[in-house]
Protein backbone atom coordinates (compact mmCIF):
# COMPACT_ATOMS: atom_id res chain seq x y z
CA UNK A 1 0.00 0.00 0.00
CA UNK A 2 1.35 3.38 -1.01
CA UNK A 3 1.43 5.99 1.75
CA UNK A 4 2.06 9.71 1.64
CA UNK A 5 5.55 10.63 2.92
CA UNK A 6 5.61 12.43 6.23
CA UNK A 7 7.63 15.60 6.07
CA UNK A 8 8.72 17.70 9.04
CA UNK A 9 10.58 21.01 8.98
CA UNK A 10 11.98 22.68 12.06
CA UNK A 11 14.59 25.26 12.95
CA UNK A 12 16.75 25.71 16.04
CA UNK A 13 18.12 29.03 17.23
CA UNK A 14 21.68 29.05 18.57
CA UNK A 15 22.87 31.91 20.75
CA UNK A 16 26.30 32.40 22.28
CA UNK A 17 28.39 35.36 23.33
CA UNK A 18 32.06 36.28 23.29
CA UNK A 19 33.23 38.16 26.41
CA UNK A 20 36.43 40.11 27.03
CA UNK A 21 38.18 40.47 30.37
CA UNK A 22 41.45 40.35 32.35
CA UNK A 23 42.26 38.03 35.28
CA UNK A 24 39.13 35.95 34.79
CA UNK A 25 39.63 33.84 37.90
CA UNK A 26 40.41 36.68 40.26
CA UNK A 27 37.83 36.33 43.03
CA UNK A 28 36.83 39.96 42.53
CA UNK A 29 36.02 39.39 38.85
CA UNK A 30 32.35 38.36 38.60
CA UNK A 31 32.33 37.51 34.89
CA UNK A 32 32.77 33.72 34.99
CA UNK A 33 30.18 33.35 37.75
CA UNK A 34 27.80 35.64 35.87
CA UNK A 35 28.18 33.69 32.63
CA UNK A 36 27.39 30.37 34.31
CA UNK A 37 24.53 31.88 36.31
CA UNK A 38 23.04 33.12 33.05
CA UNK A 39 22.19 29.53 32.18
CA UNK A 40 20.22 28.75 35.34
CA UNK A 41 19.98 31.01 38.38
CA UNK A 42 19.69 29.87 41.99
CA UNK A 43 21.27 26.53 41.11
CA UNK A 44 24.72 25.04 41.72
CA UNK A 45 26.07 23.97 38.36
CA UNK A 46 28.93 21.52 37.97
CA UNK A 47 32.06 22.68 36.16
CA UNK A 48 34.82 20.43 34.82
CA UNK A 49 37.99 22.16 33.64
CA UNK A 50 40.26 20.94 30.83
CA UNK A 51 43.53 22.87 30.86
CA UNK A 52 46.29 23.02 28.25
CA UNK A 53 49.53 21.81 29.86
CA UNK A 54 51.43 24.71 28.31
CA UNK A 55 49.03 27.19 29.87
CA UNK A 56 49.30 25.48 33.25
CA UNK A 57 53.10 25.61 33.03
CA UNK A 58 53.08 29.31 32.12
CA UNK A 59 50.49 30.11 34.79
CA UNK A 60 51.24 27.74 37.69
CA UNK A 61 48.76 29.54 39.94
CA UNK A 62 45.86 28.88 37.56
CA UNK A 63 44.49 25.68 39.09
CA UNK A 64 44.52 27.06 42.61
CA UNK A 65 42.87 30.24 41.37
CA UNK A 66 40.11 28.20 39.73
CA UNK A 67 39.49 26.16 42.89
CA UNK A 68 39.44 29.27 45.10
CA UNK A 69 37.16 31.09 42.66
CA UNK A 70 34.65 28.23 42.66
CA UNK A 71 34.76 28.00 46.46
CA UNK A 72 34.15 31.74 46.73
CA UNK A 73 31.12 31.44 44.45
CA UNK A 74 29.92 28.05 45.65
CA UNK A 75 26.31 29.21 45.60
CA UNK A 76 26.36 28.72 41.83
CA UNK A 77 29.61 26.88 40.98
CA UNK A 78 30.29 23.26 41.95
CA UNK A 79 33.94 22.54 41.16
CA UNK A 80 34.59 18.92 40.15
CA UNK A 81 38.10 18.51 38.70
CA UNK A 82 40.82 20.02 36.54
CA UNK A 83 42.39 17.88 33.83
CA UNK A 84 45.78 19.00 32.54
CA UNK A 85 46.39 17.65 29.03
CA UNK A 86 49.24 18.25 26.54
CA UNK A 87 48.19 20.93 24.08
CA UNK A 88 48.92 21.48 20.43
CA UNK A 89 48.05 18.95 17.76
CA UNK A 90 49.33 16.18 20.05
CA UNK A 91 45.98 16.16 21.83
CA UNK A 92 44.05 16.04 18.55
CA UNK A 93 46.17 13.15 17.26
CA UNK A 94 45.95 11.05 20.45
CA UNK A 95 42.59 9.27 20.94
CA UNK A 96 43.42 8.88 24.63
CA UNK A 97 43.03 12.64 25.13
CA UNK A 98 39.34 12.47 24.17
CA UNK A 99 38.89 9.36 26.34
CA UNK A 100 40.44 11.19 29.30
CA UNK A 101 37.86 13.95 29.03
CA UNK A 102 35.01 11.49 28.48
CA UNK A 103 36.04 9.45 31.53
CA UNK A 104 36.04 12.59 33.65
CA UNK A 105 32.62 13.62 32.32
CA UNK A 106 31.35 10.18 33.30
CA UNK A 107 33.08 9.93 36.69
CA UNK A 108 32.21 13.47 37.76
CA UNK A 109 28.61 13.03 36.61
CA UNK A 110 28.74 15.94 34.19
CA UNK A 111 25.36 16.09 32.45
CA UNK A 112 23.63 18.31 29.91
CA UNK A 113 23.09 20.95 32.59
CA UNK A 114 26.78 20.98 33.57
CA UNK A 115 29.76 22.66 31.98
CA UNK A 116 33.03 21.55 30.45
CA UNK A 117 35.38 24.53 30.52
CA UNK A 118 38.25 24.29 28.01
CA UNK A 119 41.24 26.54 28.72
CA UNK A 120 44.01 26.58 26.14
CA UNK A 121 44.93 26.97 22.52
CA UNK A 122 42.78 26.00 19.59
CA UNK A 123 43.75 22.32 19.67
CA UNK A 124 42.72 21.75 23.30
CA UNK A 125 39.50 23.66 22.68
CA UNK A 126 38.80 21.58 19.55
CA UNK A 127 39.46 18.29 21.37
CA UNK A 128 37.62 19.11 24.60
CA UNK A 129 34.73 20.53 22.59
CA UNK A 130 34.49 17.31 20.59
CA UNK A 131 34.38 15.26 23.79
CA UNK A 132 31.73 17.56 25.28
CA UNK A 133 29.64 17.37 22.10
CA UNK A 134 29.52 13.57 21.98
CA UNK A 135 29.02 12.94 25.72
CA UNK A 136 25.30 12.62 26.47
CA UNK A 137 24.81 13.95 22.91
CA UNK A 138 26.09 17.29 24.16
CA UNK A 139 27.04 18.92 27.44
CA UNK A 140 27.52 22.66 27.81
CA UNK A 141 30.90 24.02 26.71
CA UNK A 142 32.62 27.23 27.76
CA UNK A 143 35.74 28.07 25.78
CA UNK A 144 38.54 30.13 27.34
CA UNK A 145 41.06 30.51 24.50
CA UNK A 146 44.60 31.49 25.44
CA UNK A 147 46.34 32.22 22.11
CA UNK A 148 45.90 34.97 19.55
CA UNK A 149 44.66 32.46 16.99
CA UNK A 150 42.13 30.82 19.27
CA UNK A 151 40.87 34.16 20.61
CA UNK A 152 40.35 35.67 17.19
CA UNK A 153 39.31 32.65 15.14
CA UNK A 154 39.17 29.00 16.12
CA UNK A 155 37.42 29.34 19.49
CA UNK A 156 34.72 31.69 18.21
CA UNK A 157 33.34 29.25 15.64
CA UNK A 158 30.88 26.38 15.93
CA UNK A 159 33.16 23.45 15.11
CA UNK A 160 34.96 20.87 17.27
CA UNK A 161 37.30 18.19 16.00
CA UNK A 162 40.17 15.75 16.33
CA UNK A 163 42.49 14.28 13.72
CA UNK A 164 42.25 10.72 12.42
CA UNK A 165 43.49 8.64 9.45
CA UNK A 166 46.35 11.15 9.17
CA UNK A 167 43.83 13.82 8.20
CA UNK A 168 43.24 17.03 10.08
CA UNK A 169 39.76 17.41 11.63
CA UNK A 170 38.52 14.12 10.17
CA UNK A 171 36.30 13.53 13.22
CA UNK A 172 34.22 16.39 14.48
CA UNK A 173 30.93 18.04 15.26
CA UNK A 174 29.08 21.27 14.70
CA UNK A 175 28.22 22.26 18.26
CA UNK A 176 28.18 25.95 19.20
CA UNK A 177 29.65 26.73 22.64
CA UNK A 178 27.58 28.16 25.45
CA UNK A 179 30.05 31.07 25.66
CA UNK A 180 33.61 32.15 24.88
CA UNK A 181 35.67 34.26 27.27
CA UNK A 182 38.85 35.99 26.08
CA UNK A 183 41.29 36.88 28.86
CA UNK A 184 44.15 39.04 27.54
CA UNK A 185 46.41 38.07 30.45
CA UNK A 186 47.09 34.71 28.80
CA UNK A 187 48.57 36.43 25.75
CA UNK A 188 51.54 37.87 27.67
CA UNK A 189 53.17 34.46 28.13
CA UNK A 190 52.91 33.30 24.51
CA UNK A 191 56.03 32.41 22.58
CA UNK A 192 56.74 34.86 19.78
CA UNK A 193 55.83 32.32 17.10
CA UNK A 194 52.42 31.77 18.71
CA UNK A 195 51.84 35.52 18.99
CA UNK A 196 52.54 35.99 15.29
CA UNK A 197 50.79 32.81 14.13
CA UNK A 198 47.36 34.01 15.20
CA UNK A 199 47.62 37.13 13.07
CA UNK A 200 47.45 34.90 9.97
CA UNK A 201 43.73 34.40 10.51
CA UNK A 202 43.23 38.16 10.74
CA UNK A 203 45.06 38.61 7.44
CA UNK A 204 42.87 35.88 5.95
CA UNK A 205 39.57 37.45 6.94
CA UNK A 206 40.75 40.94 5.96
CA UNK A 207 41.77 39.77 2.48
CA UNK A 208 38.44 38.10 1.75
CA UNK A 209 36.13 40.61 3.45
CA UNK A 210 37.52 43.99 4.52
CA UNK A 211 40.07 46.16 2.74
CA UNK A 212 40.09 48.73 5.56
CA UNK A 213 40.98 46.04 8.07
CA UNK A 214 43.86 44.91 5.86
CA UNK A 215 45.08 48.51 5.72
CA UNK A 216 45.00 48.58 9.54
CA UNK A 217 47.14 45.43 9.62
CA UNK A 218 49.46 47.00 7.08
CA UNK A 219 49.80 50.21 9.07
CA UNK A 220 50.37 48.37 12.36
CA UNK A 221 52.60 45.54 11.15
CA UNK A 222 55.58 46.66 13.24
CA UNK A 223 53.51 47.13 16.39
CA UNK A 224 51.92 43.72 15.94
CA UNK A 225 55.32 42.09 15.52
CA UNK A 226 56.59 43.90 18.62
CA UNK A 227 53.69 42.62 20.78
CA UNK A 228 51.98 45.94 21.37
CA UNK A 229 48.71 45.29 23.20
CA UNK A 230 46.50 47.99 21.70
CA UNK A 231 46.80 46.78 18.09
CA UNK A 232 46.61 43.09 18.99
CA UNK A 233 43.49 43.63 21.08
CA UNK A 234 41.85 45.46 18.20
CA UNK A 235 42.89 42.76 15.72
CA UNK A 236 41.50 40.02 17.95
CA UNK A 237 38.21 41.87 18.45
CA UNK A 238 37.75 42.78 14.79
CA UNK A 239 38.71 39.35 13.49
CA UNK A 240 36.43 37.56 15.97
CA UNK A 241 33.57 39.92 15.16
CA UNK A 242 33.91 39.27 11.42
CA UNK A 243 34.21 35.54 11.96
CA UNK A 244 31.07 35.39 14.10
CA UNK A 245 29.18 37.62 11.69
CA UNK A 246 30.05 35.28 8.83
CA UNK A 247 28.75 32.28 10.77
CA UNK A 248 25.49 34.04 11.62
CA UNK A 249 24.92 35.94 8.36
CA UNK A 250 26.80 33.90 5.76
CA UNK A 251 23.89 31.55 5.21
CA UNK A 252 25.81 28.30 5.79
CA UNK A 253 26.90 28.01 9.44
CA UNK A 254 27.15 24.21 9.33
CA UNK A 255 28.88 24.11 5.93
CA UNK A 256 26.24 22.26 3.92
CA UNK A 257 27.37 23.98 0.75
CA UNK A 258 30.69 23.96 -1.09
CA UNK A 259 32.05 27.44 -0.42
CA UNK A 260 34.16 27.93 2.70
CA UNK A 261 35.68 31.42 2.46
CA UNK A 262 36.97 31.24 6.04
CA UNK A 263 39.23 28.43 4.85
CA UNK A 264 41.15 30.70 2.47
CA UNK A 265 44.70 29.32 2.38
CA UNK A 266 43.71 26.24 4.37
CA UNK A 267 43.88 23.45 1.79
CA UNK A 268 47.67 23.75 1.75
CA UNK A 269 47.89 24.68 5.43
CA UNK A 270 46.23 21.48 6.61
CA UNK A 271 48.45 19.34 4.41
CA UNK A 272 51.65 21.15 5.45
CA UNK A 273 50.76 20.65 9.11
CA UNK A 274 50.35 16.92 8.53
CA UNK A 275 53.55 16.70 6.45
CA UNK A 276 55.54 18.42 9.21
CA UNK A 277 54.18 16.02 11.85
CA UNK A 278 52.43 19.10 13.22
CA UNK A 279 55.66 20.90 14.06
CA UNK A 280 54.18 23.80 12.10
CA UNK A 281 51.68 25.83 14.08
CA UNK A 282 48.29 26.12 12.37
CA UNK A 283 48.67 29.88 11.92
CA UNK A 284 52.17 29.48 10.49
CA UNK A 285 50.81 27.01 7.95
CA UNK A 286 47.85 29.27 7.13
CA UNK A 287 50.22 32.15 6.39
CA UNK A 288 52.17 29.94 3.98
CA UNK A 289 48.91 28.70 2.42
CA UNK A 290 47.65 32.24 1.89
CA UNK A 291 50.96 33.28 0.29
CA UNK A 292 50.88 30.25 -2.01
CA UNK A 293 47.30 30.85 -3.12
CA UNK A 294 48.09 34.53 -3.69
CA UNK A 295 50.92 33.62 -6.05
CA UNK A 296 48.60 31.16 -7.80
CA UNK A 297 45.95 33.89 -8.11
CA UNK A 298 48.54 36.18 -9.69
CA UNK A 299 49.73 33.49 -12.13
CA UNK A 300 46.13 32.89 -13.24
CA UNK A 301 45.51 36.61 -13.77
CA UNK A 302 43.22 37.22 -10.78
CA UNK A 303 45.47 39.74 -9.00
CA UNK A 304 48.24 42.05 -10.12
CA UNK A 305 51.86 41.66 -9.08
CA UNK A 306 51.54 44.97 -7.22
CA UNK A 307 48.75 43.59 -5.03
CA UNK A 308 50.61 40.31 -4.54
CA UNK A 309 53.79 42.04 -3.39
CA UNK A 310 51.85 44.36 -1.10
CA UNK A 311 50.26 41.40 0.69
CA UNK A 312 53.50 39.41 0.92
CA UNK A 313 55.34 42.46 2.26
CA UNK A 314 52.80 42.93 5.07
CA UNK A 315 53.09 39.29 6.05
CA UNK A 316 56.87 39.41 6.02
CA UNK A 317 56.88 42.64 8.06
CA UNK A 318 54.79 40.95 10.77
CA UNK A 319 57.38 38.18 10.87
CA UNK A 320 55.96 35.25 8.92
CA UNK A 321 58.19 32.70 7.23
CA UNK A 322 56.30 32.16 3.99
CA UNK A 323 58.50 29.52 2.39
CA UNK A 324 56.67 26.35 1.33
CA UNK A 325 58.54 23.42 2.99
CA UNK A 326 58.94 21.15 -0.02
CA UNK A 327 62.27 20.37 -1.69
CA UNK A 328 61.54 17.40 -3.97
CA UNK A 329 59.01 16.58 -6.66
CA UNK A 330 57.61 13.85 -4.43
CA UNK A 331 57.03 16.31 -1.58
CA UNK A 332 55.38 18.72 -3.99
CA UNK A 333 53.04 15.98 -5.22
CA UNK A 334 52.23 15.03 -1.63
CA UNK A 335 51.36 18.63 -0.83
CA UNK A 336 49.06 18.83 -3.84
CA UNK A 337 47.11 15.84 -2.50
CA UNK A 338 45.80 18.37 -0.02
CA UNK A 339 43.51 19.76 -2.73
CA UNK A 340 41.69 16.42 -3.08
CA UNK A 341 41.60 15.92 0.70
CA UNK A 342 40.16 19.40 1.14
CA UNK A 343 37.37 18.56 -1.31
CA UNK A 344 36.70 15.20 0.36
CA UNK A 345 36.45 16.80 3.78
CA UNK A 346 33.68 19.12 2.65
CA UNK A 347 32.10 16.99 -0.06
CA UNK A 348 30.50 18.22 -3.26
CA UNK A 349 32.43 20.05 -5.93
CA UNK A 350 35.86 21.49 -5.32
CA UNK A 351 35.63 25.09 -4.14
CA UNK A 352 38.82 26.99 -3.36
CA UNK A 353 38.56 30.59 -2.17
CA UNK A 354 40.97 33.07 -3.77
CA UNK A 355 40.71 36.86 -4.05
CA UNK A 356 40.43 39.16 -7.06
CA UNK A 357 41.43 42.22 -5.04
CA UNK A 358 41.97 43.03 -1.40
CA UNK A 359 38.66 42.54 0.38
CA UNK A 360 36.96 40.71 -2.50
CA UNK A 361 36.85 36.92 -2.54
CA UNK A 362 36.62 34.77 -5.65
CA UNK A 363 35.68 31.08 -5.48
CA UNK A 364 37.15 28.77 -8.12
CA UNK A 365 36.04 25.21 -8.82
CA UNK A 366 39.19 23.87 -10.43
CA UNK A 367 42.91 24.16 -9.77
CA UNK A 368 45.65 23.68 -12.35
CA UNK A 369 48.19 21.42 -10.67
CA UNK A 370 50.92 22.55 -13.08
CA UNK A 371 50.24 26.19 -12.28
CA UNK A 372 50.16 25.44 -8.55
CA UNK A 373 53.55 23.72 -8.82
CA UNK A 374 54.85 26.82 -10.58
CA UNK A 375 53.37 28.96 -7.79
CA UNK A 376 55.29 26.94 -5.17
CA UNK A 377 58.53 27.39 -7.10
CA UNK A 378 58.04 31.10 -7.72
CA UNK A 379 57.04 31.82 -4.12
CA UNK A 380 60.12 30.06 -2.78
CA UNK A 381 62.65 31.24 -5.33
CA UNK A 382 61.38 34.58 -6.65
CA UNK A 383 59.11 36.40 -4.24
CA UNK A 384 60.95 35.46 -1.05
CA UNK A 385 64.45 36.29 -2.28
Amino acid sequence: MSQTPIKQDFSVTFTYQLYFTEHLFNIENPLFKTVVEGYKTHTRLKVLFVIDHGVERAHPELRNSIVNYCKSHSECLEYTASLVIPGGEVCKNDPEAVQTVLRAINEEHIDRHSFVVAIGGGAIIDMAGYAAAIAHRGVKLIRIPTTVLSQNDSAVGVKNSVNSFEKKNFLGTFAPPYAIINDTVFLHTLEQRDWIAGIAEAIKVALIKDRAFFEYLEGNAEGLKNREMIPIEYVIYKCAEMHMHHIAQGGDPFENGSSRPLDFGHWAAHKMEQMSNYELRHGEAVAKGIALDMVYAHLTGLVSETVLNRILNVMKAIGFDLRIPVSTDQEMDTLLLGIQEFQEHLGGELCITLISEIGVKRDVNSISYDTMKRAITELNHTYLN
